[in-house]
């Protein structure tokens, strides 16, 4: 790959892990598996008989978790610490060619985005379950998940394009969580608000 194909595939398959990492690492095994792509050398392993059976299995099991109310803000909660650094590690793996401060550079980029997707998903998540109805909650999954699998796809085949594709959704995830953020300190000011009582009124003079 070119210098550009290598970023336009860091930042489709982080942005991707950064939305459902299990489909992402799926989709690519299963791409190698069947010789439909050419992945970077060290992606080979998500290939594997016994990689490919374990992250279809918590595909399965974030395909379930991520369609009950809460139960998916959980899921998101402890997948910030898992998101982001894996894919560090993949973005890592497939820099492994290159000179080490670029490897490292790529890891960097590729767990900040992968962040900036699973706090948007998160955020979004988070404002979903507030609503009574469990619907909303299936359509953002069913998205989340063709996104994810979408992005890994065209990652490996059309690399240039999915970066430009991902800048545009990177703004975009940045102005969902400046909303979110908002909404939260206002939500936080008219609380404190209620909580905190006035000052008495002080008696009139004279």
């Amino acid at each position: 790959m070119s210098p550009l194909e290598n970023l336009g595939f860091i930042l489709g398959t982080s942005f991707a892990s950064g939305l459902n990492l299990y489909a992402t690492m799926a989709v690519a095994g299963l791409l190698q598996r069947f010789e439909l792509v050419d992945l970077p050398p060290a992606w080979n392993v998500l290939a594997s008989p016994v990689i490919l059976g374990l992250t279809l299995t918590l595909f399965v099991v974030e395909f379930l978790a991520d369609k009950i109310p809460w139960v998916d803000s959980a899921w998101d909660t402890v997948h910030t610490f898992i998101r982001p650094p894996a894919a560090a590690a993949l973005a890592f793996g497939a820099m492994g060619g290159l000179a080490e401060p670029w490897s490292i550079g790529a890891a960097l980029l590729a767990g900040t985005v992968a962040l900036t997707s699973h706090g948007a998903k998160a955020s979004t998540r988070a404002a979903a379950n507030t609503s009574p109805e469990p619907f909303s909650n299936w359509l953002l999954s069913f998205a989340e998940d063709a996104v994810a699998v979408g992005l890994t796809w065209m990652a490996t085949t059309h690399p240039v394009a999915t970066g430009l594709i991902v800048v545009v959704l990177l703004v975009l995830a940045v102005l969902l969580l400046r909303a979110f953020y908002r909404a939260l300190t206002t939500l936080r000011d008219r609380l404190r608000a209620v909580v905190t009582p006035s000052p008495p009124t002080p008696p009139p003079s004279g």
